[in-house]
């Protein structure tokens, strides 16, 4: 297969070194010259994990994204969600007929609140099963140091979602394999709202104890609300396995982990940042904080009981003070 890859963050270039380790060669958006021309120079990404180092003979770079997609069979996309729109807009459908789509997209995307497929249909008229999802606890950090990690990959059709899967495995990557392609996406949205809160929780100097039983709340609202969003797509329930890693695992290392980019966010949130200061100190995306009005708006129609994700929301965008939203938050904690 040739595999395109969207994007040249973190995620993406961690993909990227996985394709290549597995001796794919990639096409690969960069939308920076710069970058391309200091990529193929010194053979790793100028901005994000520098650990990671490409041999330039399995690379084919370019800041034009329509020659990406034609050239590609599958196609990663792996931007921000805040930003998916506005490099999707430069491809004409007519070039997606006929590709697969994997996506890396950890978020709603914003201007329509919904997720990347149900974009693609109504856009494109992408098919959802040409449609491919790779999540779990993966952090691009420990996949640059090759630290052995576990992705999920879900498609509506078992068999070619396994085949996809495999030119992603490697000695450091084990894949699973799942078809809940809607419920992985909402997880990992909902994850990072509550690693947010869990970055909050200590920069409020909650301790351990506290923060053992919060996740565990969090982790039981978060399958109240799959529950709900599989009955009103579906008319019935569906009984994935709720603690599998794509859903469990990955809560609970970005709630946990110092790489965790939402954590950290949260915690400057619950220093006293400002949304505005701490966007400006970590200088990278923390998707949580647009999910969290994503989901508080999609719950309108849900309506599922989200009382923690709730108060984040309320704490992130309408200026409840972080402790008053905690305080409200111990209450609903069994």
């Amino acid at each position: 297969m040739q595999f395109g890859i969207i994007g040249s963050g973190s995620w993406a270039t961690a993909l990227a070194k996985i394709l290549t380790d597995n001796g794919n060669t990639i096409h690969w958006w960069v939308r920076n010259a710069e970058s391309i021309a200091y990529l193929e120079k010194r053979r790793h990404n100028p901005h994000y994990l520098h650990g990671a180092y490409f041999d330039p003979q399995q690379l084919t770079l370019s800041n034009d994204i329509q020659q990406v997609v034609s050239r590609s069979e599958v196609l990663v996309i792996a931007v921000p969600s805040a930003f998916v729109e506005s490099a999707l807009e430069q491809i004409p459908a007519a070039l997606l007929k006929g590709k697969k789509i994997i996506s890396a997209v950890k978020g709603i995307l914003p201007s329509e609140n919904q997720l990347l497929n149900y974009y693609l249909a109504k856009h494109a008229g992408f098919p959802l099963e040409n449609y491919f999802t790779v999540l779990g606890p993966c952090h691009a950090e420990e996949v640059a140091a090759e630290k052995l990690s576990y992705l999920t990959f879900s498609g509506t059709d078992e068999g070619t979602t396994k085949k996809i899967a495999s030119y992603f495995a490697t000695e450091y990557l084990n894949t699973v394999v799942n078809t809940d392609v809607l419920g992985v996406q909402y997880a990992a949205v909902l994850k990072n709202i509550y690693a947010l809160g869990a970055g909050i929780a200590h920069g409020l100097e909650y301790g351990d104890n506290f923060l053992s039983v919060y996740i565990a709340n969090s982790a039981n609202e978060m399958v109240g609300f799959l529950k709900k969003c599989t009955e009103n797509a579906n008319g019935t329930t569906d009984t994935h396995n709720y603690s599998a890693s794509v859903y469990l695992g990955d809560l609970l290392v970005t709630c946990y982990s110092l790489y965790s980019r939402n954590r950290t966010f949260g915690n400057m949130i619950g220093k006293g940042y400002s949304v505005k200061a701490a966007q400006l100190e970590l200088n990278m995306v923390a998707e949580g904080y647009n999910a969290s009005k994503c989901i508080h708006l999609m719950n309108n129609t849900v309506q599922a009981s989200m009382p923690i994700a709730s108060a984040i929301y309320e704490i992130l965008w309408e200026q409840l003070p972080a402790a008053e939203g905690f305080k409200k938050i111990e209450t609903f904690l069994v």
